[in-house]
């Protein structure tokens, strides 16, 4: 009967202990998330603001940063990425970072957006952060997934209104791999990409 008592202590001290630990990862995590945001708004100063070349790489070096693009690229290959040279994986990876780095400058007015967090789920070495974004009285769900690589928490998928960046970019790919050809795939990339 003892022993059963401090089983049932143990566990739940345990159960507590890793509680504690994801509450205090949640909360890095939204630290961290606060702080790039603030730092995108200090950069972007007041609406109606001209950006300078130099600002505008900043923002961009701050908006992307945390974004793992090679997670986020082997998503939307899914089982291409697999059968793929490692030299037109890294070339792919490439490309399709830079094109989801040009994007993420299309529309700085959406950074203005007020962000409450709405969860912080941590469970290990992977965390989902729900947030709402509102601007202009327009509310936007905008959550992420992430997982810790290296010591840092990064971004690996996006939902924007409850859509995923991955699996967006993987039906626009298998659609044009099913009919074209991946190597088709890559070269219209590497179009996209020049153009940005």
């Amino acid at each position: 009967m003892k022993i059963y008592k401090l089983a049932s202590v143990l566990l739940i001290t345990l159960f507590s202990f890793n509680l504690v630990i994801a509450q205090n990862t949640g909360d890095e995590i939204q630290a961290m998330l606060e702080q790039r945001d603030e730092q995108i708004k200090e950069l972007m100063g007041p609406e109606g603001t001209e950006y300078t070349e130099t600002q505008r790489a900043e923002l961009k070096e701050i908006i992307n940063g945390i974004i793992d693009f090679e997670a986020m690229a082997k998503e939307a290959l899914d089982t291409t990425y697999d059968t793929i040279s490692s030299e037109k994986r890294e070339e792919f990876v490439d490309l399709f970072s830079t094109i989801v780095r040009d994007q993420s400058l299309n529309k700085l007015d959406i950074y203005r957006a007020k962000i409450t967090y709405r969860s912080v789920e941590a469970d290990g070495k992977e965390a989902r952060v729900e947030t709402l974004a509102e601007l202009d009285d327009i509310r936007t769900p905008v959550n992420y997934e992430m997982e810790l690589k290296n010591g840092e928490w990064v971004i690996v998928d996006l939902e924007i209104d409850d859509v995923s960046t991955a699996s967006s970019y993987h039906r626009q790919f298998q659609r044009n791999i099913n009919q074209r050809g991946f190597d088709a795939l890559l070269e219209s990339l590497r179009k996209r990409a020049a153009r940005a």
